[in-house]
């Protein structure tokens, strides 16, 4: 078992920590993860059996479950930002890999819902990359 990771939300209200392995790190593209992530996909680490301490702001966790679907995601409800949450019939925690502050030794491992990428997921290796914010 690796160390415990350690993550919080944008605002710093929610503090957790993640005890177990992470078994899975797939990046979907599935219009459902665009939608909750605003972006043309979800980075999502999978820990069947791992388990999830709030250190702090519990109680401004929000879960939102879509009904008639297995698509579900936690957020802060100050800020807005992905948090981990137990899915899959309380199988597996699910934890947005943007959520951890702690070094993440995965890397994902496949782009599923390939299929129902966005339109404008496409070449963006080809356009530049900046460091920093673009000039005015």
């Amino acid at each position: 078992m690796t160390s415990p990771s350690k993550g919080s939300c944008l605002c710093g209200a929610i503090v957790f920590e993640i005890t177990g392995d992470f078994k899975h790190f797939f990046l979907c593209h599935c219009g459902r993860c665009r939608k909750g992530t605003g972006s043309a996909h979800a980075a999502n680490l999978f820990a069947p059996g791992g388990q999830l301490t709030w250190i702090s702001g519990e109680a401004e966790v929000r879960s939102f479950q879509l009904p008639g679907t297995a698509h579900a995601r936690s957020f802060c409800a100050t800020c807005g930002a992905a948090l981990p949450g137990v899915q899959m019939g309380g199988k597996v925690l699910v934890v947005p890999a943007g959520s951890l502050d702690t070094p993440v030794a995965a890397r994902a491992e496949a782009r599923i819902c390939w299929a129902s990428r966005a339109d404008w997921d496409e070449g963006l290796d080809s356009i530049p990359k900046l460091d920093g914010l673009p000039g005015a």
